[in-house]
């Protein structure tokens, strides 16, 4: 069976509470639930790992690595503009890696528009809110199908 790593990043267990006019009010347990039901949906298992440390999360993406999974979806957070340890770790990845983000990151804060994994990634979604994880399992099951 394919199998997806969808890693959340930095405060995302805070979704819900944090900055609902970029996030909206969905938790990350209401988003999590989601992406089961779309991979019942598109036969394939997704495991959903949230950390707020870096290191951990850098562990995870080693760990899919090792064990064969066959694509990441990332949302990485704040993460995303300045975390080379997570880049490194990424760029050892095998697999198709699909980028993402609920809010725009390009219409926001000027910082938020540089991605330090997006020369490395398959794919970026940003700005479709709850939306954004559905479309990136979509992509990465369609990389890895292909």
């Amino acid at each position: 069976m394919t199998k997806i790593l969808m890693l959340h990043g930095v405060n995302h267990n805070m979704f819900g509470k944090r900055n609902p006019e970029h996030y909206g009010t969905i938790t990350l347990d209401q988003i999590n639930n989601n992406i089961q039901e779309l991979a019942k949906e598109l036969n394939v298992e997704v495991e959903t790992f949230q950390t707020n440390h870096e290191g951990e999360f850098v562990e995870k993406i080693h760990e899919a690595f090792l064990a064969g999974v066959d694509g990441i979806v990332l949302n990485a957070g704040a993460w995303t503009h300045y975390s080379y340890a997570i880049r490194d770790a990424l760029a050892i990845f095998t697999g198709p890696i699909v980028e993402m983000h609920m809010s725009n990151i390009h219409a926001r804060e000027s910082f938020r528009e540089k991605s330090v994994f997006a020369d490395i990634v398959t794919g970026q979604i940003s700005g479709f809110g709850e939306e954004s994880y559905l479309l990136g399992i979509r992509a990465a099951v369609q990389a890895i199908r292909k």
